[in-house]
């Protein structure tokens, strides 16, 4: 099995409780688009690729189609068995998917595309994929155009020492440079997560690079967050917490091999 980042190897071992608790869902939007881009229906076949803890792959059993998970983190993917018991899950990365060639009509990444060694892992999923089969992104990203939001961030981004971030556009160069998918294609949507306070520290918690770090310095960026909820006016003496995302969507279809 391939190598993932250590950062994530590290970091979603230790937060997998609190990266249920503190990451939300995907909009109703995004997976029904999904589903269309994608022809997810009864008689075909999706892999959820970096699957988690299942909060996609949950979206997807909803379509009807038959659904496999590949998850490197054990814990993560023993928390995904829990949630999803009649979803077969794999231990695997993408750049070494354990299914076999044109096994498979969609593929779908949440949330974890630009951990990929990105042309590896897209000849992987070429692979597995059938003719014609479908890969779909998506992405929950904080809307930093709130200020809090923006503090939030600025709170963590120190700590993330060279770990990928989707925000930089880099995950996107594999695209470019390979021949074996046609250009992707986009749409993004709203979405808002209702948090209480303590599912704000959650949040924070679950990011990989926050996760990993030492107990004391992990300590002093949650306290940072504490007086973050104590003090803006947004948020303090609040019981509920709105966190605002844009729901980013991708998609594009396999190109057969001299297309």
């Amino acid at each position: 099995m391939g190598e993932i980042h250590g950062s994530a190897a590290r970091g979603f071992a230790l937060a997998t409780q609190a990266y249920e608790e503190g990451r939300p869902t995907y909009p109703a939007k995004a997976a029904e688009r999904l589903e269309r881009e994608l022809h997810l229906k009864p008689g075909r076949v999706v892999l959820d690729l970096a699957a988690g803890t299942g909060k996609l792959t949950a979206l997807l059993v909803g379509t009807g189609a038959a659904v496999a998970a590949v998850e490197p983190v054990a814990e993560m993917r023993a928390a995904l068995e829990r949630a999803l018991p009649g979803v077969a899950a794999y231990p695997g990365t993408a750049e070494a998917i354990p299914l076999a060639d044109a096994s498979v009509d969609a593929v779908t990444v949440g949330q974890a595309f630009h951990w990929f060694r990105g042309e590896a892992a897209l000849a992987e999923i070429h692979r597995v994929l059938r003719e014609n089969g479908g890969l779909g992104l998506v992405w929950n990203v904080r809307d930093t155009s709130v200020p809090w939001v923006a503090r939030l961030t600025e709170i963590m981004e120190p700590h993330r020492h060279g770990a990928p971030a989707y925000r930089t556009g880099a995950w996107r160069e594999a695209f470019a440079r390979t021949p074996l998918f046609e250009p992707l294609r986009e749409a993004e949507v709203a979405h808002v997560h209702h948090l209480t306070p303590d599912g704000v520290l959650a949040r924070v918690s679950s990011v990989s690079f926050v996760a990993a770090l030492p107990a004391a310095e992990r300590e002093r960026v949650l306290g940072e967050v504490r007086e973050l909820l104590a003090t803006d006016p947004d948020l303090r003496d609040r019981a509920q917490i709105e966190l605002p995302y844009r729901t980013q969507i991708f998609w594009t279809r396999r190109r057969s091999p001299g297309a």
